[in-house]
């Protein structure tokens, strides 16, 4: 359950998130346009796009969140930029095998963001349209893990 605490921590981190570059109140800047994989020079931009930005995957990673997954995932990582972080991590993740525990590391970090969204919404219930759209945009981005094994390697 949420205390107090919890709570102002959650409007500060809502307020940077308002003033920061990707909100988007009138969902302008989401798109439900399938990301082609194949558009992209390289598979390490093209996922970048797809799973990075949360108006596309509904949940941030924050720097953190990336060295936690790379942990899980076998790898060691310190603290930068998150593209650069993320650039890393799929420097890691060249072989399938590895990548397959990326995405799995990812995939359980997703779902626990996932289950906080759905704590706020019980708690929270006028938040439910925005949660509810969030948790769908993570489950897809979830569900397009298999792809992308299947097309990299």
């Amino acid at each position: 359950m949420l205390n107090s605490d919890d709570l102002n921590e959650l409007r500060a981190d809502f307020e940077a998130l308002k003033n920061s570059e990707q909100f988007c109140s009138d969902g302008s800047c989401s798109s439900d346009e399938e990301i082609d994989l194949k558009d992209y020079p390289s598979y390490t931009e093209a996922l970048y796009a797809k799973i990075m930005p949360p108006s596309v995957s509904g949940v941030y990673l924050s720097r953190w969140d990336i060295k936690e997954i790379a942990e899980v995932a076998g790898d060691s990582m310190s603290i930068h930029p998150r593209k650069r972080m993320f650039e890393l991590l799929m420097k890691y993740a060249v072989s399938q095998e590895r990548m397959q525990l990326v995405l799995d590391a990812m995939a359980t970090h997703m779902e626990e963001k996932m289950e906080i969204y759905e704590e706020l919404m019980e708690t929270f219930p006028h938040s439910k349209v925005v949660f509810e759209d969030k948790i769908a945009k993570a489950q897809k981005t979830i569900n397009t893990f298999p792809h992308i094994i299947k097309e990299y390697f």
